[in-house]
């Protein structure tokens, strides 16, 4: 990204969205405001005249949206993208950061309403955030997801039988930008049902995430869904913490389960990787493999130094596939991570730490 101001191209066909877009993000000291589109046709010519550091988007726009553009752009100058968009109810998001989005922001309607400043400080830290990926590998984790990802049937045996707690293998993961599609790679590859339980903590707003655990469930063996307090911890399941709250691991007797809770006092990050991994080290011990994957910030930092002293492992995602290498760097700045693995080799080496190396799939 070029050096100074970053140059910030805003594409929405609602004159009032757009206004309020622009003095949001003129409101930072390091942003300048180029110009903006009311569609995608209008956008498309303006990135090729203007060549912007960073574009927000929405979907939903006339003669063209968000999603041919984003096919475009990616495809003849890429160039990191922030979707803002009110479709929070299905799959659009997704489909966008597969496509190459790197962040969303969920305007709070689709009308036009004051209440969209609400979203300022939201949309002001992802833009900071943005500004630091690594879009050659946001292009790459695009074009191999779009590559990997096939209809997939679950098998007709999709019981798996949960071992005794205290024998339980859980695989416990933490991810923010860039999250998204890197969950979709590992639990997409993994096509057979497997007696180790996981959790995922990916920062993500409310609502998203149930459609998220969705879309994730229908490419795996796994059964994935969102987490609900008091779901059991079960082998071949995966629970994704709502957006907005925290999941934890507990322990009732002999049995353990998920607890959703709401974000603790002062907590920057939520979902919380660090709850989620503080919360299962000192029930699984050497039981307990955490990976920390592509994310600004330090979550998932304190979780690893928890996981590493109740005799855990921990993986970290390496900076040659990451987005934002900020997580796994910070997690690997404490010494306690065992491997640091480029994201097409995570689900294999999870597997083998799992002692399931006979389920890798060859390409």
């Amino acid at each position: 990204m070029s050096p100074g101001k970053v140059r910030v191209l805003v594409i929405d066909d609602s004159a009032f969205n757009r206004r309020t877009i622009v003095r949001i993000l003129e409101a930072l000291p390091n942003v300048d405001v180029i110009g903006y589109a009311c569609d995608g046709e209008e956008g498309l010519r303006k990135i090729v005249d203007l060549r912007p550091d960073l574009i927000t988007l929405d979907l939903e726009m006339p003669r063209m949206d968000g999603f041919t553009l984003l096919r475009i752009v990616m495809l003849k100058q890429p160039t990191p993208i922030i979707v803002v968009s009110s479709r929070s109810g299905d799959e659009d998001v997704f489909k966008a950061l597969e496509l190459g989005a790197i962040e969303f922001v969920t305007k709070p309607s689709s009308r036009v309403t004051p209440a969209l400043m609400d979203i300022q400080e939201e949309l002001q830290s992802k833009v900071q955030e943005v500004t630091r990926a690594n879009l050659k590998n946001v292009l790459a984790r695009s074009t191999a997801l779009s590559r990997a990802i096939k209809p997939f049937v679950k098998p007709v045996s999709s019981v798996c039988a949960s071992p005794d707690a205290s024998a339980q293998k859980m695989v416990v993961i933490g991810a923010s930008t860039g999250g998204p599609p890197a969950l979709q790679t590992i639990f997409s590859s993994i096509k057979e049902k497997i007696p180790v339980a996981f959790a995922v903590a990916q920062h993500m707003p409310p609502d998203f995430t149930k459609a998220f655990a969705e879309r994730l469930n229908r490419f795996s063996a796994l059964d994935i869904r969102e987490a609900e307090d008091g779901d059991p911890i079960r082998a071949g399941e995966a629970l994704i913490a709502p957006g907005g709250s925290n999941l934890e691991v507990v322990s009732r007797g002999h049995e353990l389960f998920a607890r959703v809770s709401a974000p603790r006092e002062n907590q920057r990050y939520t979902p919380s990787v660090d709850v989620l991994f503080q919360s299962a080290a000192p029930l699984f011990g050497r039981r307990l493999l955490g990976v920390v994957l592509t994310g600004m910030g330090n979550d998932g930092a304190d979780g690893t130094r928890s996981v590493g002293e109740h005799g855990g492992t921990v993986f970290a995602e390496a900076e040659d596939s990451c987005v934002v290498f900020g997580m796994p760097k910070e997690a690997i700045a404490t010494g306690l991570v065992k491997k640091v693995v480029a994201l097409p080799n995570i689900c294999p080496e999870i597997l083998r730490h799992c002692g399931e190396s006979g389920r890798i799939q060859s390409d």
